[in-house]
């Protein structure tokens, strides 16, 4: 009996412990911005714009995008004393395995950005006319 308590502690312990330091919330906790355009009523004037707040530091935009995405996405961050912009453009990758093809898909562009000091940021993602094409869009803590 006492090892079947033994035992079931243990595990229990060991469960807390990978609950408690789970990298995947980690990187939850480092996305200071997050966008499913998948809508065409996000845009208003063929365009969506939002705000967030940014700490001082460096980041990475994120894309989760498909073939039906923006062939291009042209992002805009505006704050006190931070302008940034960039034409990103829409690259699929073929593979090739021995039974089938496909392809992954990503944008291209300068992805990271320095923020020099605490501020909010307003973003504006503009598809270039393709507001059918879903993309998710993050900014995220490097």
């Amino acid at each position: 009996m006492n090892k079947k308590i033994i035992i079931i502690s243990s595990v229990l312990i060991i469960a807390l412990i990978g609950l408690l330091f789970n990298p995947s919330d980690k990187k939850n906790n480092d996305v200071i911005f997050h966008v499913t355009l998948a809508d065409p009523d996000l845009y208003k004037n063929g365009v969506y714009s939002n705000s967030f707040t940014a700490n001082k530091g460096d980041y990475i935009f994120k894309f989760v995008p498909n073939g039906d995405s923006p062939q291009s996405l042209t992002i805009l961050l505006k704050g006190k004393n931070y302008d940034f912009s960039e034409n990103f453009k829409l690259k699929g990758t073929l593979h090739q395995t021995g039974i089938s093809e496909y392809y992954t898909w990503d944008y291209e562009g300068g992805k990271a950005i320095s923020i020099p000091a605490q501020q909010i940021i307003e973003i504006e993602i503009n598809p270039n006319g393709n507001e059918l094409g879903p993309v998710s869009v993050d900014i995220i803590e490097k």
